[in-house]
């Protein structure tokens, strides 16, 4: 399987000025976010603004980010839904287009039981050869894959690791107690992060590293290398950043409306989601500008 990394960031995606799809702006955002410390991004997750895209806009992006970044980094597709047979046919495509790996999230609105989850993303793996992500957050699915469940899927060889948004401490730990050795485990929200570094976890697929992804590579770099202090001292800087980005207004409104701001020309929202209200604008600049911006802004 490909080496997917421990730094992604979980990529908006750019709309001109029509609200069309601005595939040539994703291809220069996701390689400025490479050179800003990311392993690889994930096109058309929930940041990505997915519910609003349609198949050809997906699969477009798909192709797009992934003929503009090469081999210099990953390209994970998010193709998981709430309809099985419909992710297993996306999955392939974006395999056909040539991405890197799948992001796959629990089945959101159904609410299936745990038997359900895990024939959904067993057969999603069974029908790639790519490396597959799980991802579990509870909540926007409005239900939560047990450790038992997650482990017994790590099971499943091109399954390769799960994103982790629970915010549960106690969950992670038992999921890397009683999964497959090599199955890994990326932090799902950023201010878990180090936490999850500390039990064990991989890395972390990011919003934040929009805007500080330099920053978020020292954390890790610095918790590998021993340095837990100088880590801890980053993570409590950047602990305003992630929160504000995070409360403000729903995910993905402030990174898109920061980015925005700083002169990256990465156009507005689709409704349902719209900007924020002027308080929660002023919030988000005031905690932004507090910030050395490790991403130089794209033309």
């Amino acid at each position: 399987m490909a080496e997917i990394g421990r730094l992604l960031t979980a990529m908006i995606t750019p709309f001109d000025e029509s609200g069309a799809v601005d595939y040539e702006q994703a291809q220069q955002l996701a390689l400025a976010l490479l050179r800003s410390g990311s392993d690889g991004v994930v096109v058309a997750g929930t940041t990505g603004e997915v519910p609003t895209l349609d198949h050809d806009e997906k699969m477009g992006l798909f192709k797009a980010v992934k003929q503009a970044v090469g081999d210099a980094g990953v390209v994970i597709a998010g193709t998981g839904n709430y309809n099985t047979a419909e992710s297993e046919k996306l999955g392939r495509e974006a395999e056909a287009a040539g991405v890197d790996g799948l992001l796959l999230t629990v089945p959101y609105y159904n609410k299936p039981p745990q038997e359900g989850l895990f024939r959904h993303f067993e057969t999603l793996a069974k029908g790639t050869s790519l490396p597959c992500i799980m991802y579990n957050i509870p909540g926007r699915t409005g239900i939560n894959m047990t450790a038992e469940t997650t482990a017994r899927l790590s099971r499943i060889p091109n399954i390769a690791g799960v994103k982790e948004a629970s915010g549960n401490l106690e969950q992670i730990g038992q999921i890397m107690n009683l999964s497959r050795d090599g199955f890994r485990v990326w932090s799902g929200n950023d201010s878990d992060t180090l936490p999850i570094l500390s039990i064990g976890g991989y890395g972390v697929i990011c919003v934040v590293s929009h805007l500080v992804g330099l920053q978020m590579r020292e954390i890790i770099d610095k918790y590998l290398d021993g340095k837990v202090e100088a880590a801890s001292q980053i993570h409590r800087r950047l602990l305003p950043l992630m929160m504000t980005l995070m409360t403000a207004a729903s995910n993905p409104i402030p990174i898109k409306y920061a980015l925005r701001q700083l002169g990256c020309k990465v156009g507005g929202l689709r409704l349902p989601l719209v900007d924020p209200d002027e308080a929660a604008a002023a919030k988000i600049m005031a905690e932004v500008r507090r910030h050395r911006i490790d991403l130089v802004v794209p033309a």
